[in-house]
C-alpha cells in the first residue's frame, strides 16, 4: 500500500524532505496509470519565510500556496522578481478579495457567488483571467467549509459566466480521523462530480485535493494538484519574512 511521506525531523533539510515528496507523488501517479508531471505540487509555504521558499524555488518547485492574506502579501512582494505561481487557500473574506484578485494566480476554495462576482470585478483588465477551483464540502463535515455536493452545479454556473475568472474544476479538504479506505472514497466522490460537470463544463480540469497526509489516496483518485506544507517544508517556522 503506498504511504505519504512520515513527518519529518527538523534537521532534514528541505532538499531531502522535497525529494522523498516527489517520489511518493510519482509512485502514486505510476499506480494510478499516470506520469508524475500530472500532478501538480503547491508547496504549502504558510508559517515559512522567504528564504525556505527561495530555496524550494531553487529546487525546482513553482507553485506556493497561503492562507493567510496578510502573512503571504509581502512573500508574494519580495519574491515577485521569481516569477512564482501563487495560489490562495481557504475561505476568502468579502474585504480581502482585492489583493487576491491583483496578485495570485489561482484561488482554491470558491464557495459563494458573491466572492466570485468580487474577485471578477477585481481583477486587473490586463492580468489573465483568475483561475478558481470550487470547494466542495464532499464529506458532510460540519467543520469545514465548502457547498454541498448537490450546490456545485448552480455555483459552476454562476462562476464560468463571469468574465475575469477561469472556472478550473473543484477542490475538498477532508476531516482529520479518516482512514484510508474513507478517504479515497472520498476523493472519488469528488472525482466522479467533476466528471458529472464536465457534461455542462467541458474545460474543466482540475481537482485540487490531497494534503501531507493523504495525497497519496487523492492521486490514486485522480487529483491533479496536491497541496503540502509539512511533508516539504517541516514544522512551521512563524513565517519570518
Amino acid at each position: 500500500m503506498l504511504t505519504p511521506p512520515q513527518n519529518s525531523s527538523p534537521a532534514e533539510t528541505l532538499a531531502t524532505r522535497l525529494g522523498r515528496v516527489r517520489d511518493a507523488v510519482d509512485a502514486a501517479a505510476r499506480a494510478a496509470g499516470r506520469a508524475g508531471q500530472s500532478v501538480t505540487l503547491v508547496a504549502v509555504s504558510k508559517g515559512h519565510g522567504t528564504a525556505q521558499i527561495r530555496e524550494a524555488a531553487r529546487l525546482g518547485v513553482g507553485h506556493f500556496g497561503e492562507n493567510y492574506l496578510q502573512e503571504a502579501l509581502p512573500k508574494v512582494e519580495t519574491l515577485g522578481e521569481a516569477a512564482l505561481t501563487w495560489h490562495f487557500l481557504g475561505r476568502l473574506q468579502a474585504n480581502k478579495t482585492r489583493p487576491v484578485a491583483e496578485r495570485f494566480a489561482w484561488v482554491h476554495g470558491l464557495d459563494r457567488a458573491r466572492i466570485a462576482e468580487r474577485l471578477s470585478q477585481q481583477r486587473p483588465a490586463g492580468a489573465a483571467p483568475l483561475n478558481v477551483c470550487l470547494q466542495v464540502n464532499i464529506a458532510h463535515d460540519v467543520n469545514k467549509a465548502g457547498v454541498a455536493p448537490e450546490e456545485a452545479a448552480p455555483l459552476a454556473a454562476a462562476v464560468a459566466a463571469l468574465p475575469r475568472l477561469r472556472l478550473r474544476g473543484l477542490m475538498c479538504m477532508l476531516p482529520e480521523g479518516l482512514d484510508a479506505p474513507a478517504r479515497r472514497a472520498a476523493f472519488g466522490d469528488l472525482r466522479r462530480l467533476l466528471q458529472e460537470l464536465q457534461r455542462s463544463h467541458p474545460d474543466l480540469d482540475s481537482l485540487s485535493m490531497g494534503m501531507s497526509a493523504d495525497f497519496t489516496e487523492a492521486i490514486l483518485e485522480g487529483a491533479t494538484m496536491v497541496r503540502i506544507g509539512t511533508a516539504i517544508f517541516g514544522p512551521r517556522d512563524g513565517a519570518n519574512i
